[in-house]
């Protein structure tokens, strides 16, 4: 009899842990069920490049699974727009080939992480950002405006392990 308890308590703390967890995610001010639903599936797992030459290419609307390196070890195509000690921390690098060029797109995050994207030669600003304390599914969203982007490099740093989950995504269209 205990250990039916036992099994049935544990049960409902798994169901009420599953709930907490999802409400963490649900404080998002824009719609990012398509953000959701790429974390909730299948990733592609890639080394994140230490420098330009060695970054992989990655595409829109895919989940990737980086491992990132230790942040002494790569070479930024320019330096990071947050300065970050490299010590314990890790960074990569990865390109970017955009689906439709000159468009709002988002760069979604598992874990706290700097975010920068170089194109044209400069850091382009953030449009837009927010995170969810507690979210992995995902936890930071940063957005772009990617007009006129030839070549797109995104920089990851001052990340505290050596893994994340990375999706880019096309900002959807306002309604009027």
């Amino acid at each position: 009899m205990t250990r039916l308890l036992s099994l049935a308590f544990l049960s409902v703390l798994l169901i009420v842990g599953e709930a907490a967890s999802a409400d963490e995610c649900a404080g998002f001010k824009w719609d990012v069920r398509k953000e959701q639903a790429l974390f909730a599936g299948p990733s592609v797992v890639l080394p994140a490049g230490k420098d330009l030459a060695s970054a992989p290419v990655v595409g829109t609307d895919t989940l990737y699974r980086l491992q990132l390196l230790p942040q002494a070890t790569v070479a930024f195509t320019l330096s990071p727009g947050k300065a970050i000690p490299p010590d314990g921390v890790y960074a990569g690098l990865a390109t970017l080939k955009l689906a439709q060029p000159g468009h709002h797109y988002r760069v979604s995050l598992d874990v706290p992480i700097w975010i920068d994207v170089v194109t044209n030669g400069k850091l382009a600003p953030a449009v837009d950002f927010q995170g969810q304390r507690g979210c992995e599914a995902p936890h930071k969203i940063v957005e772009f405006d990617l007009d006129g982007a030839k070549e797109v490099v995104l920089q990851l740093s001052g990340a505290g392990n050596p893994m994340v989950h990375l999706s880019v995504t096309q900002v959807p269209p306002t309604k009027p």
